[in-house]
């Protein structure tokens, strides 16, 4: 055998951070038209809250305006906006569902 070119391949091992994906916070804001019924089911539907649950969440919005419903990925974050928003539409009721990065 004759010698030739070698190439020599050298392999490292490179830390691959993988980082959780951006959260984001999914507000119901007040409005001074929207039952406060309705805002129960809302959190009760798409949120799988507790009568206990969302009664809190409720009387947050109610007295401060604003009310975290839940945090989660991008994607699924505005979906949960979409359902709320077309069901709030389509029950004819003004109320404002947002997202937010945490």
């Amino acid at each position: 055998m004759t010698g030739g070119d070698f190439e020599i391949v050298i392999l490292t091992q490179g830390k691959n951070k993988l980082k959780p994906p951006p959260m984001y916070k999914i507000l119901l804001l007040n409005d001074d038209f929207t039952p406060m019924e309705f805002v129960l089911d809302v959190l009760k539907i798409f949120f799988s809250m507790s009568q206990e649950q969302a009664t809190r969440i409720m009387l947050k919005v109610h007295t401060e305006g604003v009310g975290v419903c839940g945090v989660y990925p991008s994607d699924i974050a505005s979906t949960k906006v979409d359902q709320v928003v077309n069901f709030a539409r389509k029950n004819q009721h003004p109320l404002k569902c947002v997202m937010e990065e945490n």
